[in-house]
């Protein structure tokens, strides 16, 4: 089936170069003169302007570098792994592609590096973002005037430890004033991970150890259908899609379990998880009295997850154990703006509301193992009516932004059809936000900004269920957590091609993960999340200069934080992490284009994990075009020398953690993309609820 695929697309391929080469294709001019453009050394290609940074792709070398990720990927403080893009210190951005919200994964890679114009790091999003909100990456792309067919298809198939394929197809029809666009994704990914865990606590007043081997494989068959359409007519415009997702998954995993001198047992962990997800986008945009913007967003997503888990052992003194989950979401929302220009600068003003339900059918099968870990069926509502407002100015060398966000937040949940009084409350959250920037000249600039927010927990943390690990082993979630509440305090320059982030945040009910005695009968010990507070101040120095078809860039950081559990000496975690990368990009005749990135960092502490360290980790890919761009075969390198380190530690109340694992990380990517008439979606939707989708 693999091989039959590869072929078909091949095939395709093929058939859509012959009508390429028949035809003319009328190419922007814009593209063409960009195209021409040489990047100096002193014409930055990243610059603070206000609290974000700004990087031009057009014209740069980097609109030779692939797609959208491997884009990112060289700019500075973001960085990707497996297709999952991060700020450094602030975790998964918001992505936002030409105002409009990235809800599938695969848009990255569809977009490709010639058609992005920039891409702005927004490091203190305002009142106008959700409370999770730590970080925005807005992508502008290129005008494009193709009419007509649009279609794109890209074959990607990758060894590691298994081999991975997958095939994505796009395509959009442009007519007038209408559009309609469509994306087809299939996955066939397969994973392993292996390795050991070693608790070493005092049990009875006895040094005790439990340890643990494992050999996981995770194989998972995903398929994704989108289709939708968008009308444009002068300065108004309107459009709805719909989208489906599923996934199967059979993970197997092989290992042992072991207490102190006692013979270790063999276990035997295997299951199957089927995922369903429905979301309906649709959006209407238009500009009243050539001064009043008005944006309106409207989303619906359902999903469904059944989940069966089977553990046995080679003793026949122990009884399987099998558990059901059924889990099923929806999320109603809708969000309503209005932009106007306010006392010589930019107000908006808006609301932004949901409606979110998570039902857990959660079924133990064993009855020994239910008398610790019982079935439940929990049920969580909540309503979020929020208003916000927020406004910007320029005074001279000044700029000056400012924003309050007000959120009403009704939280209901119930555990077997009754209410819990001491989880389910009230909340009235008021969030305000302010940004001053001062502009020396081109090339240097500073920025100091302040934001509180409130931050909820995901929806998978607040669930009361337990789940069986192991025979001494149970994990689960905390339906007593509190929302965190976040003051961050930052300060960016930027003076010539070195930039300088410095951030303090205080964070009060956070929550972090702890292992602790569970009260039964017999030894058994419990991983779930807790609420903490913690202090943190992290810092990052960077250094980046275009040299002709060269882009070199160095990022040096640390992170230092303050974080206590109890009074003891052991409960402190307060180890700081250094860390620094080393990107290159390079452009070279021929149309090739070659990335070599490397990176490393100290062992250090996240909340109530030690990492290891991680000295060099190096990865590499080489892309080739073909037929002016129109075909792109790309081959990527990753973790080049295997260094890549992903033990930790956890110590809390009593119970010392180390776990030991290998990924397969090291291995070998190659994709084939062919593209059509390449054109950019019309689309101006945008999330209705970012916040709520991200929790679900």
């Amino acid at each position: 089936m693999r091989y039959r695929l590869l072929f078909i697309t091949i095939l395709n391929l093929s058939v859509w170069f012959n009508v390429y080469s028949q035809e003319t294709m009328q190419i922007d001019s814009l593209i063409r003169e960009l195209q021409e453009i040489v990047v100096t050394a002193k014409q930055p290609a990243t610059k603070l302007v206000g609290s974000s940074l700004v990087s031009t792709v057009a014209g740069s070398n980097l609109q030779n570098a692939g797609n959208a990720l491997d884009v990112l990927q060289q700019l500075p403080l973001i960085s990707v792994d497996d297709n999952a893009v991060s700020v450094t210190g602030k975790g998964s951005p918001a992505i936002y592609i030409d105002g409009r919200p990235m809800r599938d994964d695969a848009e990255l890679r569809q977009l490709q590096s010639s058609n992005i114009k920039s891409v702005e790091l927004v490091l203190a999003p305002g009142a106008q973002y959700a409370s999770t909100t730590n970080a925005v990456l807005k992508i502008t792309t290129r005008k494009n005037f193709v009419h007509g067919l649009s279609i794109s298809n890209e074959v990607e198939t990758r060894v590691r430890r298994k081999w991975s394929v997958n095939d994505m197809l796009d395509f959009s029809y442009h007519t007038g004033k209408w559009e309609l666009f469509g994306t087809g994704y299939y996955d066939h990914d397969n994973s392993v991970i292996k390795g050991s865990t070693l608790n070493t606590l005092t049990f009875e007043g006895k040094p005790t150890k439990v340890g643990t081997t494992f050999h996981s494989t995770y194989p998972e068959n995903s398929a994704l259908g989108k289709l939708g359409f968008n009308f444009s007519e002068g300065v108004q415009s309107f459009g709805a899609y719909y989208r489906f997702m599923y996934s199967h998954t059979d993970p197997l995993n092989d290992g042992t379990e072991w207490i102190n001198t006692e013979k270790p047992l063999y276990r035997k962990i295997s299951g199957e998880d089927d995922t369903r997800n429905h979301l309906v986008s649709l959006y209407y945009d238009n500009t009243l009295g050539d001064k009043y913007h008005l944006h309106f967003d409207g989303n619906f997503r359902g999903a469904n997850n059944d989940k069966h888990s089977n553990t046995s052992y080679n003793n026949e003194t122990l009884q399987a154990v099998n558990s059901t989950q059924n889990q099923n979401s929806s999320l109603w929302a809708g969000k309503l703006y209005l932009d106007f220009p306010l006392a010589g600068g930019d107000f908006t003003v808006g609301t932004q509301d949901s409606y979110t339900r998570t039902k857990l059918d959660y079924r133990m099968l064993n009855t020994s193992v239910g008398t610790y870990i019982p079935s439940s069926l929990t049920d969580a509502k909540q309503t979020s009516l929020a208003a916000f407002a927020s406004w910007a100015r320029q005074f001279g060398n000044f700029s000056l932004s400012a924003g309050l966000r007000y959120e009403y937040v009704d939280y209901l949940f119930t555990v077997d059809g009754k209410k819990d009084t001491d989880v389910s409350r009230t909340d009235h959250f008021l969030t305000p936000d302010i940004s001053l920037g001062y502009f020396f000249n081109e090339t240097s600039m500073v920025n100091l900004s302040y934001r509180m927010a409130t931050i909820k927990p995901p929806y998978s943390q607040l669930t009361g269920g337990l789940t069986y690990a192991g025979e001494h082993e149970i994990e689960g979630g905390n339906p007593t957590l509190r929302d965190e509440k976040m003051h961050n305090l930052q300060l960016f320059g930027q003076w010539n091609d070195f930039m300088l982030q410095v951030d303090y945040i205080r964070s009060l009910y956070t929550y972090a993960f702890v292992k602790e005695i569970y009260p039964a009968s017999s030894l058994q010990m419990l991983l779930h999340p807790v609420n903490v507070n913690v202090s943190e101040l992290s810092t990052y120095l960077i250094w980046s200069r275009p040299i002709r078809r060269w882009i070199p860039e160095v990022t040096l950081g640390m992170s230092k934080p303050w974080m206590k559990l109890g009074n003891d000496s052991y409960d402190c975690y307060d180890k700081p992490i250094f860390s620094y990368s080393v990107q290159n990009s390079i452009t070279l005749p021929k149309g090739f284009y070659i990335s070599a990135n490397m990176r490393g960092q100290s062992s250090g502490d996240m909340h109530t994990n030690r990492f290891a360290a991680s000295w060099f980790v190096m990865d590499m890919s080489v892309r080739k075009t073909f037929f002016d761009k129109a075909l792109a075969i790309k081959l990527t390198a990753t973790d080049i020398f295997n260094t890549r380190n992903n033990d930790w530690s956890m110590n809390t109340y009593g119970i010392l953690m180390n776990k030991y694992q290998s990924y397969d990380r090291r291995g070998i990517t190659l994709s084939v993309q062919y593209q059509f008439q390449p054109k950019k979606s019309k689309y101006k939707g945008k999330a209705a609820s970012e916040a709520e989708m991200n929790r679900l």
